[in-house]
Formats: structure tokens, C-alpha cells, sequence
């Protein structure tokens, strides 16, 4: 619809997990192809890193997309497309899944009348188009809506919400294939300068680069400032990201991770042992609550918690045999891992037993809790120019 010489378009924003983004019914928006990405870019504002002149907040966690329509499969219920909107370049990402933003397509599938609201609790199958992937979320339900107060603290999010129990166990290999895409734990790669860095790839929810944090000089508690400001670690980061991928794809050129169709995938994050130190809101994480502690870089940028695809490829690679998380994490609590992140500790959920094939682990239960809250819905506006 048209309103002067602007486009007028519905549209849903919702806080899902540690994210907040626009959630979109696919018949509002034009067909997938430049004119949407158009759309979808200049309604978060970008490109500008403050995207004053639209409804991102600056900051990657809230410049997400999601959106939704009617499955056509017989193994979903709705399917759900992820956009990463970029936010001082003129570029949108499909090249992988978020985990937050997924935790609210349950929720917008019920309030949105997509699928019958089943009172105490309503399971809704999403189908990831990103991933080709089916993730089940059970949605509290009252009174026809998805359900908002509970006694569920998420790491990260003010206050207590009710709990969205998230099944990500058809993710595994999402991306290429294998939980491990070069069918080793434990691999190493060559920098620029000659050094060796051991790192675990693991693919479960979105692939993911993990190190350990002491190998590149750092002790696994930094805030943002810390690793948002510190150059020369970001470049590091970035390199190991490029040649990572270099591995899998043979003639990549490594200097183009950020500027192909993935990205920032794959993602990266540092792993250490259990520690204690304080988080972003001025409160303390307690070593003796945790696994191990966290710190992922995403969009060249600290990660203020815990990306939910992250968590879930962390919560794997924890089971594996000889990986380098497997290495720094303990297991306090059975079929939980408890990530000690910037914000926080965050529990995801895994149950796995050691198999004597590869990748050696087998899952019967990968998954993670989120809250989610419809902020507001309305009618966003589009320059038609």
C-alpha cells in the first residue's frame, strides 16, 4: 500500500531471545529478489551505523528480519526466513539462521493466526528456509495467545518471561552436511606470519569456529569494550573466519569472508575454563555456576550474550571427543551445558552417548529455552524512491 510517496507495509516487532526484529508476513513483502532486500534495508535503516532514518537500533542483535508464511511441507507448520541486515554497509545476509530470532516465530505464528493456538502449550514446526532445517517450538499458550509472563530468567533480558522450549536436534550438519565438516575434532590453521592455531568447526545450528581464547592472548572475560576496540584481535579473527573456510572451499580467498553471501558466517568464538568475572549489567558471574565461559564475536563485533545457533553448536561440540571445547568445559549439571557469556549464564540443553563411528557422538537431545515479547505491531513506512 501506498501512502504519499512512501510504501506502507505491516509489520511485527518483537523481542526474541537476547535479539529484537521486524517480523514480516512473506504476502506483505515484495517477492524474494533486490527490490525486497530494497525494502528490508531501507526499513532498518541502513546503511548508517546508527540507522537513525529507520527501526534498527545500531547494533547487529537488533538488526534481524524475520519472515513468515504458510508451509507447503507435511513436516512444518510455517516457514520462516532469517535476513541479517547489515548495518554501516549496503548488504543483507540469508547465509544462516538465529537462533533468538527463531525462539519468536512460534509465538508469531499463534498470535498471527497461522497456526490453531492450543491452550497450556501449542507446537509449532518451523521450517528454516536459510538451513532447510525443522526446528520445534512449544509456545505457552493462554487465552488463544502465546503466553508472555513466567518465571523464566534469560541471561541478558530484564526480568522473568514465559518459556519457549526450543528443539534444534534436525540442525546438525545444516550448513555442510556433518557436525564436524573436515571430520576432525581438532584441526589447525596457518596464519599470516607463520603461527598455528588449534580450532574445532563445528556445524550445529549455524557453523562455528571455536578457539581456544588463551591462544590468541586472551583470558575469556573481556566485555565488549575490550574486544570491540581491540583491532588487531578482530583482524586476527576475521583471518582465521577466512581461512577456515579457505579449508572447506578449495581457491576461496580468505580476505572475502565478509563480503560474500554468508556474511560473518561462519561465526567465531573463544572457549576458556570456568571463571568468574562481571557482567555488562554490573553484576558477577560465579565460576562455580558455569561450564565454561564464552566469548563470541559476530559481525566483527562482540556478541552481548549468546547467539542461540552459537549456544547450540556449543552445547555439541562439548560432547565431542578431543574437540577444544570438549578440552575447557565441565559438566555441573546432566544433559545441560551452562555457558558463562558477557551477560551472564545462559543453560542449553544436550543429551548425547559416544558412538564408535564419526563423528563419535550421538545426540538424542539438543536445544535450548528462550522468552520472547511482541513489542509492538503496526505499519512500517518505505520511501518508495
Amino acid at each position: 500500500m501506498a501512502t504519499g510517496d512512501q510504501a506502507a507495509i505491516r509489520c511485527v516487532l518483537m523481542r526474541a531471545g537476547t535479539s529484537k526484529g521486524l517480523f514480516f508476513h512473506d504476502s506483505d513483502l515484495p517477492r524474494p529478489g533486490p527490490e525486497r532486500d530494497r525494502v528490508l534495508k531501507r526499513v532498518m535503516g541502513s546503511p548508517d551505523v546508527l540507522q537513525i532514518d529507520g527501526l534498527g537500533g545500531s547494533r547487529p542483535i537488533t538488526s534481524k528480519v524475520a519472515v513468515i508464511a504458510l508451509s507447503g511441507r507435511d513436516d512444518a507448520d510455517v516457514d520462516y526466513t532469517f535476513a541479517q541486515i547489515e548495518i554501516e554497509s549496503d548488504g543483507i545476509g540469508y547465509g544462516g539462521n538465529c537462533g533468538n530470532i527463531s525462539s519468536g516465530v512460534g509465538p508469531f505464528a499463534v498470535d498471527e493466526g497461522l497456526v490453531p493456538a492450543v491452550e497450556g502449550t501449542t507446537r509449532v514446526r518451523v521450517h528454516n528456509t536459510n538451513t532447510g532445517t525443522i526446528i520445534v517450538a512449544d509456545v505457552p499458550v493462554r487465552d488463544g495467545r502465546a503466553e508472555v509472563a513466567g518465571d523464566f530468567a534469560l541471561p541478558g533480558v530484564p526480568g522473568t518471561g514465559a518459556e519457549i522450549v526450543m528443539d534444534w536436534s534436525s540442525t546438525i550438519g545444516a550448513s555442510t552436511g556433518h557436525l564436524l565438516p573436515t571430520g576432525n575434532p581438532v584441526d589447525t590453521v596457518t596464519l599470516d606470519g607463520g603461527a598455528r592455531l588449534p580450532f574445532t568447526l563445528c556445524d550445529a545450528g549455524n557453523t562455528v569456529v571455536w578457539v581456544r581464547a588463551a591462544d590468541l592472548g586472551c583470558w575469556g572475560s573481556e566485555l565488549k569494550d575490550e574486544i570491540d576496540q581491540d583491532h588487531g584481535l578482530l583482524d586476527r579473527l576475521r583471518e582465521i573466519r577466512g581461512r577456515v573456510t579457505a579449508l572447506l572451499c578449495p581457491g576461496y580467498d580468505w580476505r572475502g569472508v565478509d563480503d560474500d553471501a554468508t556474511r560473518g558466517l561462519p561465526l567465531i568464538g573463544l572457549v576458556a575454563p570456568p571463571g568468574g568475572y562481571p557482567t555488562l549489567d554490573g553484576g558477577r558471574a560465579d565460576a562455580a555456576a558455569m561450564d565454561l565461559r564464552v566469548r563470541l564475536v559476530f559481525m566483527n563485533r562482540l556478541h552481548e550474550s549468546i547467539a542461540g545457533t552459537a549456544s547450540v553448536s556449543l552445547a555439541a561440540a562439548s560432547r565431542v571427543p578431543g574437540s577444544i571445547v570438549a578440552e575447557v568445559a565441565r559438566n555441573l549439571v546432566p544433559d545441560t551445558l551452562l555457558i558463562g557469556h558477557p551477560s551472564g549464564i545462559t543453560a542449553s540443553r544436550v543429551r548425547a552417548t559416544t558412538t564408535g563411528e564419526p563423528p563419535g557422538v550421538a545426540f538424542q537431545l539438543l536445544g535450548f529455552s528462550r522468552t520472547a515479547r511482541r513489542l509492538m505491531d503496526g505499519t512500517a513506512y518505505v520511501p518508495a524512491r
